[in-house]
């Protein structure tokens, strides 16, 4: 049922909310949203983002219990990660009633938010990000994972000429894989073992794409970063796979004195990794990088929303729904999350969806 009535009036406070309830287990709970306050809108939601990465970690229970979750949003403030927990940070929807201290001109509004799967909320002002009118909903459904990229890119610092490796082509790969084309490299090629990701990851603008399983792939690889250096490895290699047993890839590719850009959480996941010979030999260099917060080396110019706005900026330019395969409604979310799961060879983006927010 439409939960506004005339002239904005809220007549329902509904939600329907998905919980992780136990590994490889979800469940979608209808739940009362309490008044909305003075200075509170409510939002219902249109369409949000399933994270391949992160929130696969909590759905198959390799999620480090106790650990909190982001304590720089405020939606999970004091949360630490256990189960049951409602997760998820990338909505996209419609204001449709505000309280009574907040400005009417926000209904209507099209908003994203960092926030779990609902099809209602409530949040103030300040959480919610105002989306250009020309920006579409799917598009504008990817803000977070194109977040991570540009903090990617920024963290890896390319180079004029440099030769860029990118290690697993999800979607924040293919992204982060979008954004380097637009840099004058020597050489931007990937490693990815299903096919259907090779090719996007073609379209983006990579220059190659290997399985890393062809017979003559090191040799081809070898060939692509040929002008860097004579030992034929990468300046810059961006680990993306999801996969800590990627890293010992990495460092093979990686010249003498290269970066290695971590971007995957590995949750509870661990390999044995070879730090005795080339890494150590190499000089070469391990570099963290997180979305939460920002390299003090950037910090001074750069703040949180200048990168948001910067990620906003890109969604326009790459319009990176064409990387969407699969939709559900939010009832179908446990068939949503197992699809990712288990066919990682057709599946990219998986969105949750909510029916339109009343125009």
């Amino acid at each position: 049922p439409d939960p506004v009535g005339p002239a904005g009036r809220v007549d329902i406070m509904n939600t329907r909310s998905l919980y992780y309830t136990a590994p490889l287990k979800c469940a979608v709970r209808d739940e009362a949203l309490p008044a909305i306050g003075p200075e509170q809108l409510l939002v219902a939601a249109r369409c949000s983002a399933i994270s391949a990465g992160t929130e696969m970690l909590v759905f198959t229970g390799r999620i480090p219990v106790g650990l909190p979750v982001d304590a720089t949003l405020p939606s999970y403030a004091g949360q630490r990660f256990a189960y049951p927990l409602a997760y998820g940070y990338s909505s996209v929807g419609k204001v449709v009633a505000a309280g009574a201290q907040v400005h009417p001109g926000w209904i209507g509004q099209r908003v994203f938010a960092f926030r779990p799967h609902q099809s209602h909320y409530l949040a103030l002002a300040d959480e919610l990000i105002r989306l250009p009118p020309d920006l579409p909903d799917e598009d504008a459904v990817f803000l977070a994972s194109m977040e991570t990229a540009v903090n990617l890119v920024m963290d890896g610092r390319p180079l004029l000429g440099e030769q860029v490796m990118l290690l697993g082509q999800g979607v924040i790969g293919l992204l982060t894989t979008a954004l380097l084309a637009h840099y004058p490299l020597g050489a931007l090629v990937a490693l990815e073992r299903w096919p259907a990701r090779r090719q996007a990851a073609r379209d983006l603008g990579a220059g190659a794409v290997w399985s890393g399983a062809e017979p003559d792939f090191d040799r081809k690889a070898a060939a692509a970063f040929e002008r860097s250096d004579a030992d034929g490895r990468a300046d810059l290699v961006f680990e993306l796979s999801g996969r800590p047993s990627m890293l010992d890839t990495a460092i093979a590719w990686a010249g003498f004195g290269a970066r290695i850009v971590v971007g995957s959480w590995y949750g509870t996941k661990a390999a044995t990794i070879d730090l005795g010979g080339r890494f150590h030999r190499q000089r070469i260099r391990l570099v963290a990088s997180q979305v939460s917060t920002i390299d003090p080396i950037h910090s001074a110019r750069w703040t949180a929303r200048r990168r948001l706005d910067t990620a906003l900026a890109m969604l326009a330019r790459v319009q990176p729904s064409r990387l969407i395969t699969h939709r559900f409604a939010i009832d179908d979310a446990q068939w949503a999350l197992e699809q990712i799961a288990d066919r990682p060879q057709e599946t990219l983006q998986v969105l949750l969806t909510y029916g339109a927010a009343p125009d």
